[in-house]
């Protein structure tokens, strides 16, 4: 079974509504917008990152929109970030490149990646429908960014916080 259907698995098991798009492969955020599904719902950048002084792993989350400052989220996260490599994003989350995706957090039943979620995410005044990959970068699940959040944390021990980025 595939790390998609394994995602849309557990979610018909958590009963959490979803559509699923299914799409050619993307790898980056302009690809993603190309194929204008923004339409269904806010597009979310992630990005995993690595302290190598602390050894600790972060996995962001924030609108696609906007410009990480590293060297500013480093200042806010106490940790001075890098992006974290290939291998670790497959050791820790069982993700690719070009597939990083919060639902990898579920296969992390150690609690090894800290997930940072940009506070503007969590606003309700605007559409919480999200769109994410279902660790896989051939689809893009939309779904209730609260129902995320309670999924994520009913399947495993990562620190979860809210910060603005």
């Amino acid at each position: 079974m595939s790390n998609k259907e394994e995602i849309y698995n557990i979610l018909k098991e958590n009963n959490i509504k979803y559509e699923a798009v299914e799409h050619k492969a993307v790898y980056t955020m302009e690809e993603m917008l190309e194929l204008e599904l923004d339409k269904k719902g806010r597009i979310i950048k992630n990005i995993f990152l690595f302290c190598r002084k602390t050894k600790r792993y972060f996995l962001v989350i924030m609108e696609e929109a906007k410009r990480l400052n590293l060297k500013d989220l480093s200042s806010k996260l106490e940790a001075k970030l890098t992006f974290a490599s290939e291998e670790d994003l497959q050791k820790y989350l069982n993700l690719t490149k070009g597939a990083v995706s919060p639902f990898g957090l579920l296969y992390d039943k150690e609690g090894k990646v800290n997930f940072i979620i940009d506070r503007d995410l969590t606003s309700p005044e605007t559409n919480n429908i999200i769109g994410i990959h279902p660790c896989d970068n051939t689809a893009t699940v939309f779904l209730e960014y609260a129902d995320l959040i309670k999924l994520v944390k009913k399947t495993n021990n990562n620190n979860i916080e809210i910060i603005d980025i």
